[in-house]
């Protein structure tokens, strides 16, 4: 039996390598990677590294709260005020740039779900049903604080694109215990294994935004950008993705199109984080799943 020590470390490491996974790899259609700014004037590779560093504490306290002997109601309570000083720090260290602001809502409340299964000998199956319990209603309370600013100006990103086009965004997707995460993405980073590691990232950050109703995307563009982001995608899935010559040729055709119009697709790329980290923990804690 696993000891509750060695978890919470296996699932620190685990949520930094899934972190830094995801800016690692290219080409990045419009994301931050080594080797472009891709779609951002205000961020860079150097940035994402400065502010993963300052993630690592708090992304073990997630775990932590997730192994205490609470309900998954009261451990996402839990969560919220580690959340928030968690961004602080991050804006701290980036001067005020969100590189990470999504990624720390995804990540953590796996880590937690995760904790939670293993403290409560659990199955795999049941992280995602942990984190529909976790998040039932969030989506709710959000529009309820919409609904009672007086300005414009004082909605986040994700409650204006609510206001204008309906989308519940990543409070959506958690709410439904990430869906495209457990449903599709791990499916198929596992049934690219043959590839290196760098193309696994890359083919599944297209699968992903195949289906990705992606606010970030929407926060900057449009609609029609965002079905844009979605054709494309598929497109290049249906010419046999990265490990086709001509699915290659259109990743990079597709990546300038990115970088030139300032399109990115942030909620894909915390998604494909994701991806890795549920990966990492099947593969360390549900042997028996593989």
């Amino acid at each position: 039996m696993i000891e509750h020590n060695d978890f919470i470390d296996k699932l620190t490491e685990f949520a930094m390598q899934s972190i830094l996974y995801e800016v690692a790899c290219f080409p990045s259609l419009g994301l931050v990677s080594p080797i472009s700014s891709g779609a951002h004037d205000d961020m860079d590779f150097f940035t994402f590294l400065d502010s993963t560093v300052v993630l690592g504490r708090y992304l073990r306290k997630f775990a932590e709260e997730g192994a205490k002997e609470l309900t998954p109601k009261e451990i996402f309570c839990k969560l919220r005020p580690i959340g928030v000083e968690c961004e602080k720090e991050m804006f701290k260290k980036t001067k005020g740039i969100n590189t990470h602001k999504g990624m720390i809502f995804v990540i953590g409340l796996i880590q937690s779900a995760a904790a939670y299964v293993l403290t409560n000998k659990m199955n795999f199956e049941c992280i995602k049903n942990v984190i529909v319990e976790m998040t039932e209603g969030i989506s709710n309370e959000e529009l309820d604080r919409q609904q009672g600013l007086d300005s414009e100006s004082k909605l986040t990103h994700g409650q204006k694109v609510y206001k204008k086009y309906g989308l519940k965004g990543i409070r959506g997707e958690a709410e439904e215990g990430f869906p495209i995460v457990f449903n599709g993405a791990l499916s198929h980073f596992e049934r690219i294994s043959h590839i290196p590691m760098n193309d696994r990232l890359v083919d599944t950050l297209i699968y992903i935004m195949k289906y990705a109703d992606d606010t970030t995307i929407l926060h900057r563009h449009d609609m029609e950008t965002l079905e844009y982001v979605k054709s494309e995608a598929l497109k290049i899935m249906e010419l046999g993705g990265i490990e086709s010559e001509e699915g290659k040729k259109e990743i990079e055709k597709l990546t300038k199109s990115f970088e030139s119009n300032r399109i990115s697709p942030g909620g894909s790329a915390d998604l494909l984080a994701a991806t890795v980290l549920v990966w990492l923990i099947k593969n360390e804690f549900f042997k028996e799943n593989k």
